[in-house]
């Protein structure tokens, strides 16, 4: 049972009517104890009315009394204790004097307030038990010495008084030991509660930034490939019968597309399938669990996922460009600066960028004209595509759209550290652009 139980449980046991105790046996106890004490004070009691000259009625009912105090010991310990120091000269309540010092120590009673009741205790036992002694000897005309007497009421009030309070004393700290054991282990588990939790979410997390990841490589992939052979697809089939040559050429390249595309899923799938055949490693720690997957989900926010081949450079952009003009659009390149190479990343999101955004024009601007800039610069490396007004003549071709090419830019850029910005121009045309630090390599 646990700490938390069993103070529903007291508290379960106090509401229903065992007062102080928390627990049925703890009361029985106590009303066991008291009733010994009680019987105990009575039978000390007659001899005590006849030391002082009082009907034996009522000696027996003033230790009846007296030696009841002790049911109260849990809840009231101090009475207790000052209960037994009064009686001590009648010569009563020695039940009542040890187990009530035992549970005064054992209290969480100041420790200042034990030394000064159980202080008295003992030097009212020492008194009683001096005179008793001494009156003892008197009367059976014996002289064992002057240290006889003084010493034997050391012992005897010692005896009675030390050992329940030292013991008291020991449980008490041991019983505070455990409970704060116990308060410190219900602390650790709620750490590793919370440990649990917080890898939970961290791999939650994690699991969706890798699921986006994928998500944004598949868009990549598909959409610009698919996209050009849909164009030449709609050229061919516009040729096909006054021009075969072209025809021919326009079949060519709609089948080296496809076979790019294909290959690249295939890479991508077979880092899928790596990651699922990856042996199943033991069990660790929860706090490994959490350290792990806030790695993990940082590299994935970042891009950086173990196993994931490096995406295309930007010395294929003159190629990407290539690629749509032979699909027809009219595209210009011009590249500013020196070229240089960047990390990966840098190189990947940057020719991305370029790629979204013809492919973007060859879906929503058919016929439109194309700039496409890449400026090499100290710290960093922008990239432009610019489209001018859709021309009108130009037959539509009908590419479906998911709204999520300019969401993906902008996540792979920012995610850099670079900036994004899309927007229409002052001439009806639409306009892409990123910067990206050259530090992100």
């Amino acid at each position: 049972m646990t700490t938390t139980g069993a103070h529903q449980e007291a508290a379960g046991a106090t509401t229903r009517g065992w007062w102080w105790w928390g627990r049925r046996r703890s009361a029985v106890l106590d009303v066991t104890l008291g009733s010994v004490s009680a019987l105990e004070c009575a039978a000390e009691g007659v001899e005590f009315a006849d030391y002082a000259s009082l009907p034996v009625p009522v000696g027996v009912v003033f230790g009846l009394l007296a030696g009841s105090v002790l049911v109260v010991r849990r809840r009231w310990p101090i009475a207790v204790v000052l209960v037994s120091i009064a009686i001590t000269p009648a010569e009563m309540g020695y039940l009542m004097a040890i187990v009530g010092l035992y549970t005064l120590a054992a209290s969480e009673v100041p420790r200042r307030i034990i030394a000064a009741l159980a202080g008295m205790s003992l030097v009212a036992v020492l008194i009683v038990t001096y005179v008793r002694v001494q009156q003892d000897i008197a009367s059976a005309d014996f002289d064992p010495g002057p240290w006889y007497v003084p010493l034997m009421a050391v012992f005897l009030s010692l005896g009675v008084n030390g050992p329940p309070v030292f013991l008291g004393l020991y449980i008490g700290a041991r019983r505070r030991l455990m409970e704060s054991l116990r308060e410190r282990a219900d602390s650790l588990e709620q750490e590793l509660s919370l440990l649990a939790d917080r890898a939970e979410q961290r791999a939650q997390m994690a699991r969706t930034e890798e699921r986006t990841r994928i998500a944004r490589e598949m868009h990549d992939v598909v959409a610009h490939r698919v996209s050009l052979m849909v164009v030449h697809a709609a050229a061919l089939q516009a040729v096909a019968v006054k021009d075969p040559q072209k025809a021919v050429r326009n079949a060519a390249l709609v089948g080296d597309m496809g076979r790019q595309a294909l290959t690249e899923l295939r890479e991508m799938l077979g880092v899928l399938r790596a990651g699922d055949r990856a042996p199943a490693r033991e069990t660790v720690p929860l706090a490994a669990v959490g350290r792990a997957a806030a790695a993990v989900a940082s590299a994935a926010g970042a891009g950086e996922v173990p196993g994931v081949e490096d995406g295309p450079c930007l010395d294929a952009v003159a190629e990407l460009v290539e690629q749509s003009r032979q699909a027809g659009m009219v595209v210009e390149l011009l590249v500013m600066g020196e070229a240089r190479s960047y990390g990966p990343r840098v190189e990947s999101t940057a020719y991305r960028v370029v790629q979204e955004g013809l492919t973007n024009v060859h879906k929503h601007a058919a016929g439109a004209k194309v700039v496409v800039r890449l400026a090499h610069r100290g710290d960093e490396v922008a990239m432009q595509v610019e489209n001018g007004p859709s021309d009108g003549k130009a037959a539509d071709a009908g590419l479906p759209s998911g709204g999520n090419g300019l969401v993906g830019m902008r996540e792979r850029v920012t995610a850099l550290g670079g900036v994004f910005v899309s927007g229409p121009t002052d001439d009806g045309g639409f306009k892409v652009s990123a910067v990206l630090p050259v530090e992100a390599a």
